[in-house]
């Protein structure tokens, strides 16, 4: 019993049996159920994408079983279904690594190797874990990094209307986007900035509120997970 789930359930069979069928779609599903509790581990998600995460191990073991062993037309078609969430909203960049780790399972378990992907679970759910709760990527100068949002009147010249108060409160900015709103009466422009010590963004906004006649002002994170769109 041992050496056929080393050797693959497959493996000695003409054909898919219905009890291999039934251990490979069931190990697939209970495995992409405990992969979605690890995602769930610390991060944010939706009810959708915890579904779909756990049943997409499932969807491409049956995937590869009905292909019959043919890996490459397999991952073509298993890669297309993958991809079908991402067609309207992107994916940040956690989540699409998140199905290509279901995926690997399913094919694992689709080829007839659930021991193989249990293991690969096992060391991937942990390293996430792990990495998810240890500082690592973090960095405290992110944290000053920031995107900036200023609506202007289209007669105020923007060129170095700012320059002054982003001396007091940036250490660096540099405009990266100019934009006409309103059938062209308003002047949307966008900053990079780099602010020179965190809390100050109120007193900032409260003199760029002076400087463009009170209009909407947006200060945004640079490379959060939520941005992190691939």
């Amino acid at each position: 019993m041992f050496d056929t789930v080393i050797e693959g359930i497959f493996s000695n069979a003409t054909g898919i049996t219905l009890g291999g069928f039934l251990i490979g779609v069931g190990s697939a599903l209970v495995l992409g159920i405990a992969m979605a509790f690890m995602y769930m581990y610390k991060n944010t998600y939706t009810k959708s994408f915890a579904i779909t995460l756990a049943t997409l191990p499932a969807v491409v073991s049956i995937v590869i079983m009905m292909v019959s062993g043919s890996i490459g037309a397999g991952v073509a078609v298993a890669g297309t279904f993958s991809l079908v969430r991402f067609r309207s909203v992107p994916g940040t960049a956690k989540e699409i690594g998140s199905i290509f780790l279901a995926m690997a399972v399913g094919l694992a378990c689709g080829m007839g190797y659930p021991l193989y992907a249990l293991i690969f679970a096992v060391i991937m759910g942990a390293a996430n874990i792990i990495l998810t709760a240890s500082p690592f990527g973090e960095s405290k100068k992110n944290e000053l990094n920031k995107m900036l949002h200023i609506t202007i009147p289209e007669n105020l010249e923007y060129e170095s209307a700012f320059d002054d108060i982003f001396g007091k409160y940036l250490s660096q900015y540099k405009m990266t986007q100019v934009k006409t709103t309103n059938l062209g009466s308003l002047n949307k422009l966008t900053y990079n900035i780099t602010l020179g010590k965190a809390g100050c963004e109120k007193q900032m906004i409260d003199e760029l509120r002076c400087r463009n006649g009170n209009l909407e002002i947006n200060i945004s994170s640079q490379g959060t997970d939520s941005r992190e769109m691939l």
